[in-house]
């Protein structure tokens, strides 16, 4: 007659390879836990030099934008005291009526100028601000699709 073997018989279990077994699983957890522990390190260090590189990035783009700002007051300004000077010496209507119209026509010019100019500063310090979270983004997806 065939000995059939019991899978729950005492005689079945062997110690040995309980705690082999137990060991290779407890290896395999810590060095998942450590490559786990690595990844998260460089993903919070790409974090910290995006969020750095952002923030200098708006820093500098908000100065340029202020720059801008003050240029195109002080360019009004100094038209504008011009403008009131050539005014006291008018010495008639008409006069007074063609200066007035070229300082308004010239008044419009640069102001579209130094709106285009700040559209153009806007749009740069957007994009420099941005390019910085749009490479970590690419980079960390690319991880992602690597993995």
């Amino acid at each position: 007659m065939k000995k059939i073997e019991d899978v729950f018989s005492v005689a079945s279990f062997d110690p040995a390879k309980l705690t082999e077994s137990f060991r290779d699983f407890t290896e395999k957890g810590v060095q998942q836990s450590k490559d786990a522990y690595a990844k998260m390190r460089v993903a919070a260090d790409d974090a910290a030099k995006t969020v750095e590189a952002t923030v200098q990035s708006a820093q500098t783009g908000t100065v340029d934008i202020g720059l801008k700002a003050i240029d195109a007051l002080r360019t009004n300004a100094e038209s504008s005291l011009s403008h009131m000077e050539a005014l006291l010496g008018v010495k008639s209507a008409a006069e007074f009526f063609e200066l007035q119209t070229a300082f308004i026509r010239k008044q419009a010019e640069v102001t579209v100028e130094q709106a285009k100019s700040m559209q153009e500063a806007t749009k740069k310090f957007a994009e420099s601000v941005s390019k910085p979270v749009k490479d970590a983004a690419e980079k960390a997806i690319s991880g992602f699709k690597a993995a």
